[in-house]
């Protein structure tokens, strides 16, 4: 097995690893489609943490020494042979030296899969640049949108509300824009909003912002408990339970449609209206499963949107109301915005029209599922949440670990996470868990890399030592 010659340097040890390889490489100790050790057989070697390797192998991807495949390991390239250049020695470093902003691996934001968009992106701006239908994106458009694009929107939206009208379509500029007009336009001041104990940031910010009173709903692994929803509903009066049935965010839970029927019976009993964040119900894995908004239509409005299904850039939403709240919604959006961007949403029509979304959502998934299983072969003995095609999983913390430590930690160690108390309503206790995304990252050899690091903090036992 090769094991480097580790001098002491003043650099991280696993640029002395990678320096260590180009030298072996290009002295002929290692030759061309050579099998390096696996990243544990080295760790035990060298006596450092199979992270510390994740990564040297890693930067001699970048370098040109190294290709990885997965399932059968890292092989050497002979860039000598290749291509008459010598392999690339890093420039010596400060140990102590922070992490460069561009070294740091983002696992914070969930967003699809992001390396082959601009293709399709291109090829869907030429053919809607030849289209003879251009006139209606040039003018303002007509409250709730145009016609058209509201057609696309109830298109897009039958898959999931087979019976979908595009006179109860209202677009939006994308689901956070949603949320805010839902909110606004159907509750007043000092109101109860209900959601997760555990949410999505974005839904604190807007309940704050708009004078909202915000409280949690305790969990378990299916999401709102009915039980503690009852409890609350008996103590006070709601106005509305903003709700997100399918890979929730950050726990990735999802409803059975047991609990989606529990849920909105209580909505019917307690009188209080359901916003249904679809945002991810074209992830779920039960082709069974119902939005939860079918289960009570005439009190229930519909979120989805097509930021993370088709791509971040195309900020369309589509809100489904009942017809007598309509009004309401479609004069927040003129009092918000005026109008979204009839062009993005020619170009979401587009989109939907061709076909191209429902390609585009098969990618992704096939891609998340495959993150997932690298995400499973890292987390080998740690306690995760997760569903075969989120793009994200949750990640709870052993004792004597806590959120914001452990995300300190792995940023420190060049990888960024969401701390469980940037989802928490209320401020109190630890959940003990970190969210992290597994589709940012531009190669899965990259996502790899990146959850090793996590777990080596994991492995490592104790957090004081790192201080």
């Amino acid at each position: 097995m090769w094991v480097p010659r580790i001098s002491e340097s003043n650099q991280p040890v696993y640029l002395t690893i990678a320096d260590a390889l180009a030298h072996d490489i290009a002295s002929g100790v290692l030759r061309r489609g050579e099998r390096l050790p696996t990243l544990r057989e080295l760790a035990q070697a060298l006596d450092v943490t199979p992270g510390t390797i994740s990564r040297a192998y890693t930067e001699a991807s970048r370098r040109g020494l190294t290709q990885g495949e997965v399932g059968r390991g890292t092989y050497v390239l002979d860039r000598i042979a290749d291509t008459g250049e010598a392999p690339v020695v890093a420039r010596a470093t400060s140990a102590a030296a922070p992490v460069a902003r561009s070294e740091v691996l983002d696992l914070s934001i969930i967003k699809p899969y992001g390396e082959t968009l601009q293709y399709w992106l291109r090829n869907a701006l030429t053919e809607l640049a030849n289209t003879t239908r251009l006139e209606q994106v040039l003018d303002y458009a007509p409250d709730g949108g145009h016609p058209a694009h509201r057609e696309a929107g109830a298109q897009w939206l039958r898959q999931w509300l087979p019976g979908a009208q595009w006179q109860q379509v209202v677009i939006t500029s994308g689901a956070q824009h949603g949320l805010m007009v839902a909110i606004s336009a159907l509750t007043a001041a000092g109101d109860l909003v209900l959601c997760e104990s555990l949410c999505y940031p974005g839904i604190i910010s807007v309940a704050h912002g708009l004078g909202r009173r915000l409280h949690g709903v305790p969990m378990d692994e299916q999401g709102i408990l009915p039980e503690a929803l009852r409890e609350i509903c008996q103590r006070e009066r709601p106005a509305m339970l903003v709700c997100v049935a399918t890979c929730q965010n950050p726990t990735t839970a999802i409803m059975s449609n047991e609990r989606r029927a529990q849920i909105a019976a209580l909505a019917e009993e307690f009188d209080f209206l359901l916003l249904d964040d679809d945002i991810y119900g074209f992830l779920a894995t039960d082709p069974q499963a119902r939005p939860l908004a079918t289960f009570a239509p005439e009190r229930s409005i519909y979120l989805t949107s097509l930021s993370k299904s088709v791509m971040p850039a195309l900020r369309i939403g589509y809100l489904y109301s009942p017809p007598k709240l309509l009004s309401r919604l479609t004069a927040m959006v003129r009092s918000t915005v005026w109008m979204p961007s009839p062009l993005t949403a020619q170009l979401a029509s587009h989109v939907i029209g061709e076909g191209l979304d429902n390609q585009l959502i098969r990618m992704h998934r096939a891609e998340a599922a495959a993150r997932q299983a690298i995400a499973r072969e890292v987390f080998t003995d740690a306690s995760l949440q997760s569903q075969p095609h989120s793009y994200h999983l949750w990640l709870n913390l052993p004792e004597p670990w806590r959120s914001d430590e452990f995300a300190m930690l792995a940023r420190a160690n060049g990888v960024a996470v969401m701390s469980a108390s940037q989802f928490q309503v209320e401020r109190t206790g630890d959940p003990r868990g970190v969210r992290v995304v597994l589709m940012s990252p531009t190669s899965r050899e990259e996502l790899r890399f990146a959850l090793t690091q996590l777990a080596s903090l994991l492995e490592s036992g104790d957090p004081k030592r790192f201080y």
